[in-house]
């Protein structure tokens, strides 16, 4: 995330304009998203896309919104439960900031989201930065798993996505270099959290050893609240019970694939969808525009086309897909941001001088 602050006189601040980011990563993520929807849109008959979008019964998508928002709620108790050793704040609380955090992902560069909702965490609870992006991190690292988990219950459907879906790469290799990479930062952040002492002593170390000493006190700060935002690993319990949330969470998400499905003139199986939406979950991480726009689309239709979906009608699908899953949290995100009478250009500046 270090495209998000920046260190100033005054410490670390808050980078997620789209004006102040520097201009390079934004175009990257342009560009990138550009070659997905390049991917995505190769040899699709525009007339059958735009007819399968008109004739889908988006009474479907209605239901799918609401078993989303049921998947953010048990976000926000996720949260609540991974917060839990630092401070015991109700999940009714949790929710409107996380939702907050989601529409800044959406909207924003570089998932500044995560940053927006760590600084208002400490606006309304008084929960360092630092403790809260720890927890933040931790969420992502389990979500990656469950994703992974996701892609392994159907790892023999994966070579049809090096084929006539057109997808690009072999799929069946970043599964299982992405799941390399997931559980040893999992297994770095269980045992930084077990042994934060000695953690502690290794960082302190390194500290002295490579950065200078007008940085040594910040950074020591830094490190000891995040290792307090590790806190709830401790425990083997609270470990098994973040994960089987997200299991929930993700299973809850691939529910709302399912009603939206039933708006269009295909059916795929369940686990055909639970791999959908691990590819494409981990593909955003892929840098892009504000949106996820490309790296959500062009794996979705892969899947689908793989599993012999029409190619104009898994195209309408995965854009209604995406469609409402930017829009609902994005709104309902705002309309709380709006309540927390935030300014982007000076309000969070002040409330970061922990981070």
């Amino acid at each position: 995330m270090q495209n998000l602050i920046v260190l100033e006189s005054g410490g670390l601040i808050p980078h997620v304009t789209i004006r102040r980011m520097k201009k390079w990563q934004f175009w990257l993520g342009v560009l990138i998203s550009i070659l997905f929807i390049w991917l995505a849109l190769g040899g699709l008959q525009l007339d059958d896309f735009w007819g399968a979008v008109k004739q889908a019964n988006y009474i479907w998508v209605l239901p799918g919104i609401g078993v989303y928002f049921i998947g953010v709620w048990a976000r926000a108790w996720r949260w609540h439960y991974l917060l839990g050793p630092i401070k015991k704040i109700p999940t009714k609380s949790m929710f409107p900031i996380t939702t907050i955090g989601y529409m800044g992902n959406n909207i924003y560069p570089a998932r500044a989201g995560e940053v927006l909702r760590a600084v208002i965490l400490k606006r309304r609870e008084g929960v360092s930065v630092s403790a809260s992006l720890a927890t933040i991190i931790v969420e992502r690292i389990f979500d990656g798993v469950v994703m992974l988990a996701f892609i392994f219950v159907n790892l023999s459907e994966l070579a049809k996505l090096t084929g006539a879906s057109g997808f690009v790469g072999n799929i069946q290799q970043v599964a299982i270099i992405g799941t390399s990479i997931f559980i040893g930062a999992l297994l770095t952040f269980l045992v930084a959290a077990m042994y934060p002492h000695m953690t502690a002593k290794v960082g302190h170390w390194f500290i002295y050893k490579i950065l200078p000493q007008r940085l040594h006190e910040k950074v020591i700060s830094l490190m000891t609240k995040f290792l307090d935002g590790l806190a709830s690993l401790r425990s083997p319990f609270n470990v098994l019970m973040v994960f089987f949330t997200s299991v929930v969470i993700w299973l809850l998400e691939t529910g709302k694939y399912w009603f939206v499905m039933q708006a269009f003139d295909f059916n795929v199986s369940f686990f055909a969808l639970m791999l959908m939406n691990g590819i494409v979950n981990l593909a955003t991480t892929i840098p892009s525009a504000p949106g996820y726009i490309g790296t959500f689309d062009a794996p979705g239709i892969a899947v689908l086309t793989a599993y012999g979906v029409e190619h104009s009608i898994a195209a309408g699908y995965t854009l209604v897909l995406h469609v409402a899953l930017w829009v609902p949290i994005t709104l309902l995100g705002a309309y709380y941001l709006t309540r927390e009478g935030i300014r982007w250009s000076d309000a969070l500046r002040a409330e970061t001088a922990d981070l």
